[in-house]
């Protein structure tokens, strides 16, 4: 019995043991055996760990990297987009030029220098703020009203300055355009003159201040001023500037000979001042610099407004009488100036602080910035849709699709060109030793008003 139960056994081994010499120890074939199964599985958890520690070690970045880029892109869309709703007062100032057609009858020359006046303001407004923002952010400008620094004085000077330099500039340029292509006789520069430069002195007594003011709260408040200052500024001036042109417009034209005075009497207030600081800031080498930079930048800037003037009459031509556009046309062009002052903007501080590379291709690390001011420009442009409509009594589901669609073809065409030269001008000036933040703004703010206008016009052709 015993002896048939060896031989089963023997017998079982004999099935599970692989055929070989006879003679080696059955402990010592399962170790090979195990050996020879462990190896594969081994070398496979080996590769299977450094796979799992790489992913971990890239994955865990790139989620970090996402989730920043996901934050700073909804901060720059929700800073914009506080900034850009100061516009919702472009359509007052709308409202109030289209309420004046009339008086753009009276005098014809009104229509042509109004969006000169326009991107004057906005040209030195930009200054301003890009200057300031940048200054915040280095120290040499205090964030206080009260008891500045050297610099900001010298740069307030300088604004005054530059101020008379514009007015001058965009009156020559508003005529020579006006007498080319809309037939204006010359006699009306002495007209055009008079109350472009009043127009502008009232503007910055009023407006420089506010500027001021509202560069020290963001800053205070740990908003970006890059982001917050001029598109708050550029709103308030626009409406301002509005108000300002309509009231001196009507003193000019309706006051006879009193008004025609006072009006001249505030051109040559501004005129003595300009000059009186011109004498004894000279020696200073900020305010010199700033000066003659400023003057580079509006030689460019007052062919380029005086294309907004002309593309404005033609658009006057085809709208007519549709106050619907009118009213919508001080905040689009504010909105597309405001996209290219954040892009630049933040542009230059970067460039200054050294976390953007001075290239042209650096222009993929800035793209959340353009992303988040575009995509707030388009949701601003389909509530004017809505406002300007609303205003003038013509809301109806087929006009807001077909106005909608009007004001957004309009964004998308102005609103690339816009945000790629102002970061190219950014780039530009800073390799070639100027400070961008005296071209950025005014160059791109007073190209903002003519592609804004042109891309208006050309949308106006797809839709009516």
């Amino acid at each position: 019995m015993t002896r048939l139960q060896k031989r089963r056994s023997n017998l079982k081994l004999s099935k599970i043991l692989p055929r070989g010499n006879p003679r080696t120890p059955s402990y010592k074939l399962k170790t090979s055996q195990l050996e020879e199964q462990e190896k594969p599985t081994t070398q496979i958890s080996i590769t299977a760990i450094f796979l799992k520690i790489r992913r971990r070690l890239f994955k865990g970045p790139s989620r970090v990297i996402v989730s920043e880029s996901k934050h700073k892109l909804a901060k720059t869309l929700r800073e914009s987009l506080s900034a850009f709703a100061f516009n919702m007062v472009g359509i007052v100032a709308g409202t109030i030029i289209a309420s004046h057609v009339g008086l753009f009858k009276l005098a014809p020359w009104a229509i042509l220098v109004y969006p000169s006046i326009v991107s004057a303001r906005g040209v030195i407004g930009g200054l301003f703020c890009g200057r300031l923002s940048t200054a915040l952010h280095l120290g040499t400008v205090k964030p206080r009203v009260r008891g500045n620094t050297k610099s900001f004085h010298l740069l307030f000077r300088a604004v005054v300055m530059m101020t008379l330099e514009a007015s001058v500039g965009m009156s020559l340029v508003a005529m020579l355009f006006g007498s080319t292509f809309l037939a204006l006789p010359t006699s009306y520069f002495s007209s055009i003159l008079a109350v472009t430069v009043a127009t502008m002195a009232l503007a910055l007594l009023v407006v420089s201040p506010l500027t001021v003011l509202v560069s020290v709260i963001s800053f205070k408040h740990g908003l970006d001023p890059d982001i917050v200052l001029y598109p708050v500024e550029s709103t308030v001036s626009d409406l301002m500037i509005t108000l300002i042109y309509i009231v001196v417009v009507n003193a000019f034209v309706l006051f006879g000979l009193t008004g025609q005075l006072l009006v001249v009497l505030v051109g040559l207030i501004l005129a003595s001042v300009s000059a009186y600081l011109l004498a004894r800031n000279m020696r200073e080498p900020e305010f010199v610099k700033t000066v003659k930079e400023s003057l580079l930048t509006l030689f460019f800037v007052v062919f380029i407004v005086n294309v907004t003037g002309s593309a404005l009459g033609r658009i006057a031509e085809i709208v007519g009488e549709r106050r619907e556009v009118y009213t919508v046309y001080p905040a689009m062009i504010d909105t597309m100036g405001d996209v290219g002052a954040v892009v630049g903007s933040t542009a230059t501080t970067k460039l200054a602080l050294g976390t953007l590379q001075s290239s042209l291709w650096s222009i993929r690390n800035h793209s959340i910035e353009i992303l988040g001011a575009w995509v707030a420009s388009s949701i601003m442009f389909c509530i004017y849709s809505v406002s300007s409509l609303t205003i003038q009594g013509l809301l109806s589901p087929s006009n807001l699709i077909r106005f909608t669609a009007l004001l957004l073809t309009t964004n998308v065409a102005a609103g690339a060109i816009i945000a790629v030269v102002s970061y190219i001008v950014a780039v530009l000036t800073y390799q070639r030793g100027l400070d961008p933040d005296n071209f950025v703004i005014p160059i791109e703010s007073s190209l903002a008003d003519s592609i804004t206008t042109l891309s208006l016009l050309a949308a106006l052709g797809l839709f009516g």
